[in-house]
This record gives structure tokens, C-alpha cells and sequence, in this order.
């Protein structure tokens, strides 16, 4: 039996959005969020981007065309997916009951700056946008690649929320953080 890679991405995101799912009820309880409309901006880009990436819809069925096929490639794809997935997951047990999916501030909210915390500030994101572009990488197709973009325009909005809501909170030592610690992508952005 051979395992194609869109079938190993797809074995992957699943255990990796279980784990997500049960370990969500570990989170402490929320203080403060910002409205649901602002929360919404976000969600719809996210949601759209994942049904472009991952659910493949039939109305886009000229956009499904693989652009490029290559077996190396769809499997470097899923190295990516396992290396950014695990990243994510270190992240969010590093967070622990801190963590939220939704923009939030927690009961007893502090700055981590251990972990993979200390080479980003948002290494759940850095890890899940590895893990789309591995995806990508498996089936490369317009649709797929529109995918991305919109999940990681959504993941950019978020995570500016996130920041405003913790540079209100903290002050000035969220910004000593965010000047000592990049975004996104390690000594880069």
C-alpha cells in the first residue's frame, strides 16, 4: 500500500486539530476580548482560505488544476506540514492555560518569553504558516495558493489584534518584547 502525501497532510492535520480541540478546555478562564465584529474580520479570511486549501470546492474546479507535479516536492511538502504543525504544538503546550483561539486576554495573563516564545512572539502562526505552505506544496493549484493567502492574511489580522491587546494590557513591557523578540519570523519580521 502506498501512502500518497495529500493523504499523509491530511492524516497530520487531523490528529494535530484533535489534540487542538481537546486540549482547548485546559485554558483558563478569559478576562478580556475585543467585540465579536473584530473577531469576525479575521475568522472569515481564515475559514475561506482553509476551504480553498483544504476542501478542494467543485464551483473552483478550473483553479483545482495541479500547476506543478513532483513527488519530491509534495513530500518536502510534508516534512513542512509535520515541522510546522510540531512547532505549533510546542508553542501551545509552552502557552499553556494562557492560550485561546480567539484574541484574548486570560486569568492571570502574562508575557512568555520562554520557549519558542523567546525566538517569536507568535510561534503558534510561524508554526501553522509552515504548515499551509507545506500544504500548498503537496497540491499546487490556484486555489490552493489563494488559500494562503487569505489564512495568512487572516493569521496577520489576528495577530495584530493580539498585539494591541497586549500592548494595552502590559505597557511598556510588551513593547520591551516586541523589540527584543520578532514577530513572525525568527530575526526577520
Amino acid at each position: 500500500m502506498t501512502v500518497r502525501p495529500t493523504a499523509a497532510v491530511a492524516a497530520l492535520w487531523l490528529i494535530w486539530l484533535i489534540g487542538w480541540w481537546v486540549s482547548a478546555a485546559a485554558s483558563a478562564r478569559t478576562v478580556s476580548r475585543p467585540s465579536a465584529s473584530s473577531q469576525l474580520k479575521y475568522s472569515l479570511l481564515t475559514w475561506a482560505g482553509a476551504v480553498l486549501l483544504f476542501m478542494h470546492p467543485r464551483s473552483a474546479s478550473g483553479l483545482l488544476q495541479p500547476l506543478v507535479s513532483s513527488s519530491a516536492l509534495s513530500w518536502t511538502g510534508v516534512a513542512l506540514v509535520a515541522i510546522g504543525l510540531g512547532f505549533s504544538v510546542w508553542a501551545r503546550v509552552h502557552l499553556g492555560r494562557l492560550w485561546s483561539a480567539r484574541v484574548t486576554l486570560k486569568e492571570g495573563h502574562a508575557i512568555v518569553r520562554t520557549g519558542p516564545y523567546g525566538f517569536v512572539r507568535h510561534p503558534i502562526y510561524t508554526g501553522l504558516v509552515i504548515a499551509i505552505l507545506g500544504t500548498l506544496l503537496t497540491e499546487i493549484t490556484v486555489a490552493a495558493m489563494a488559500g494562503v493567502v487569505l489564512i495568512t492574511t487572516g493569521f496577520v489580522i489576528k495577530l495584530r489584534q493580539e498585539e494591541r491587546l497586549l500592548t494595552d494590557h502590559f505597557g511598556a513591557a510588551y513593547d520591551v518584547y516586541r523589540a527584543e523578540v520578532r514577530g513572525l519570523i525568527p530575526y526577520i519580521w
